[in-house]
């Protein structure tokens, strides 16, 4: 199976609460640490008046603990705010919720968009394979769950992620496959006009099964709970109540490999939810699989995919936080204009640090509400989220929402996604594609606009540059020594490490280093420059921020991003460096081109290197600038 757990073992800014709200009971807990569940607690629904109270009730067993961020799921379709369970009658708005509930974010989730999530948490300890087949790695994932009702989802592999599939499933119409299940279509009709998969596949449905197959049997028990038709069929006490779950495993197996077709789910079906998972062995010698690989012509396509019982304990806990991990990033990691919100606090006036708190505790509502909201939420006027926005260097509202969009909506990707040998064309040229996207759009936030600044000028004050990389890298110092020559700066580029020592004891005051390297760390080019700074000459180093090579430098461009050097040759640091150079060269061509501007006096030929007043060669265009 294509699942890690997830390594993380930093504990939360703040306790976090969880829970798992069915129709029957409420599960809940708190968690400090990912993936470590506390005060775990399962409190019935029907001891409550609805959402709130339950959820009160359980934050009112803590022993001092106050989580500002909860996550729930719950067993209904959301769409907006307003939520009413279908199988409970109970309804809520998420918003007056989380006000009363005292919560900085209340997330609400389909429970089965949240049992989903949990699967690429959930080892080989909390699944059971039942039959045959083998998951293919990265396959989509179906996922099945009788209970009160009947819960459908999938999980679609999407690069290095998972994206998972909010869906009503299993209100799809029911089919009966033989003549038993057609007599029990027919005795539900008459009291309902429309039979869906939910009617039969559920606790109610086990009751309704075994109506049907004893109806007009003299002396049988006509109204059995699910829970004791399971347990005298797990007894076999009862052939009436095992019958009636066997044709329940049969219905089972024939929805979950209609539901293996229609997502093509090659990388396994799962069944969760209350009954199956209590079931045991039975469940193992029913006709599920068989029914499942039962598919005619497709039999030996749904003969290869594997089907679970998933069996570890609470898994929608996994899932929740999962999604809550999402949606308000820990203060390590997450979105990078995040980390830079949360860096610049200290310097915010109070106004301005309210704005900085409300965007961090709630960044989909920041990304998402109009500034009369925001501005409501954190409790300052509209001009100071403007003001906010301005001091972190955007140019207003607008354009901090379009940066945070870029790392929280997914529209363009914030991790890196491995090319894969089985790739197609077109999904390794997209995955390249992708990976380079995203590292710019990281550096573009993380991007320490200073040093550029401070290079620029070295670069315009100097006589002589030289530029120093090796392997990889060389490629850039070659393309950065072009532009300059193109500036009628003496420029080089010293790509061989052996000639770097000699090279940089030649330099002197006026002149500038540029040293390029991802890493930082070769000893060559760390020696370099020490000896150009010893010999007076500036140092740019465009490389690791923490580097020995940026701790000799004079000015430090930072570049952080890692890449599998070991393994693969550098590509998207070097298009950083390449970017980095492209930066430089464009703003030296506009310092220069201020510096002698309409009206300024052409410089007498020969000192137009030495007084720093330089231009690009006659025919030479700068593409970048309009």
């Amino acid at each position: 199976m294509p699942f890690e757990r997830s390594a993380s073992v930093q504990p939360h800014a703040d306790p976090r609460l969880l829970a798992d709200i069915g129709a029957t009971y409420a599960r809940f807990c708190i968690e400090q640490v990912p993936g470590r569940f506390e005060h775990v607690a399962v409190l019935p629904c029907a001891d409550y008046p609805g959402f709130t109270a339950v959820v009160q009730a359980y934050l009112d067993t803590l022993p001092g603990i106050k989580p500002r961020h909860g996550a729930v799921a719950i067993a209904n379709p959301i769409e907006g705010d307003w939520v009413r369970m279908t199988n409970r009658d109970w309804a809520f708005s998420i918003q007056e919720a989380q006000r009363q509930l005292d919560l900085t974010t209340l997330l609400v989730v389909n429970n089965f968009t949240a049992l989903a999530m949990s699967l690429p948490r959930v080892g080989a300890d909390g699944r059971h394979q039942v039959g045959g087949g083998e998951a293919q790695a990265n396959g989509v994932i179906g996922l099945i769950g009788p209970g009160t009702g009947l819960g459908v989802s999938g999980l679609i592999p999407s690069g290095d992620r998972w994206v998972t599939l909010a869906t009503e499933g299993g209100h799809v119409g029911f089919a009966p496959t033989d003549e038993r299940e057609l007599r029990i279509l027919q005795f539900a009709w008459k009291t309902m006009p429309r039979v869906s998969a939910e009617r039969l596949l559920s606790g109610p449905g086990l009751e309704l099964i075994y109506q049907a197959l004893t109806h007009d049997k003299p002396g049988a028990e006509l109204h059995l709970s699910a829970a004791e038709i399971v347990r005298r069929a797990l007894q076999n006490a009862d052939s009436a109540c095992s019958e009636t779950v066997e044709s329940f495993c049969a219905m089972l197996g024939t929805m979950a490999s209609d539901l293996a077709l229609t997502l093509g789910a090659t990388g396994g079906i799962f069944v969760g939810g209350g009954i199956v998972p209590r079931m045991g062995e039975l469940f193992d010698r029913s006709p599920f699989r068989q029914r499942f690989e039962e598919k005619g012509r497709f039999s030996n396509y749904v003969a290869r995919i594997p089907t679970y019982v998933l069996t570890a304990e609470n898994p929608a806990f996994h899932g929740v936080s999962s999604l809550l991990a999402d949606h308000v990033p820990d203060q390590e990691g997450g979105n990078p204009l995040l980390e830079r919100v949360r860096a610049s606090r200290d310097a915010l006036s109070p106004a301005e640090k309210r704005v900085a708190n409300f965007v961090l505790d709630n960044p989909r509502t920041a990304l998402n509400d109009p500034i009369a909201l925001i501005a409501q939420g954190a409790e300052v006027s509209q001009p100071t989220v403007i003001r906010f926005c301005r001091s972190l260097g955007f140019q207003g509202l607008a354009d901090f929402k379009l940066k945070l969009g870029s790392g929280l909506t997914g529209t363009l990707p914030v991790q890196r996604s491995q090319v894969r040998r089985q790739d197609s064309t077109g999904d390794l040229c997209a995955k390249v594609l992708d990976n380079t996207i995203s590292a710019i759009m990281q550096f573009r936030e993380s991007l320490n606009v200073e040093a550029v600044d401070r290079a620029i000028e070295y670069l315009r004050q100097a006589k002589r540059v030289e530029f120093y990389a090796m392997g990889n890298s060389a490629v850039v110092a070659l393309d950065a020594q072009h532009k300059l020559f193109r500036f009628r700066i003496p420029s080089v580029a010293h790509t061989d490490a052996a000639m770097h020592t000699m090279a940089a004891e030649l330099l002197g005051p006026n002149d500038v280093a540029v040293f390029i390297s991802s890493s930082g760390q070769p000893p060559e080019l760390a020696r370099a420059a020490g000896l150009a700074v010893e010999r007076g000459a500036a140092v740019i180093a465009v490389t690791a921020g923490q580097s020995l090579l940026a701790r000799r430098s004079t000015v430090c461009i930072p570049v952080e991003h890692n890449e599998d050097v070991t393994t693969f040759v550098s590509m998207i640091s070097r298009i950083l460096h390449l970017l980095v150079v492209d930066m430089m060269s464009v703003g030296l061509a506009v310092r220069r081109a201020g510096a002698s501007g309409p009206g300024a006096p052409a410089p007498a030929p020969g000192q137009a290197h030495a007084e720093g007043q330089l231009q690009p060669a006659p025919g030479v265009l700068i593409s970048h600038i309009a």
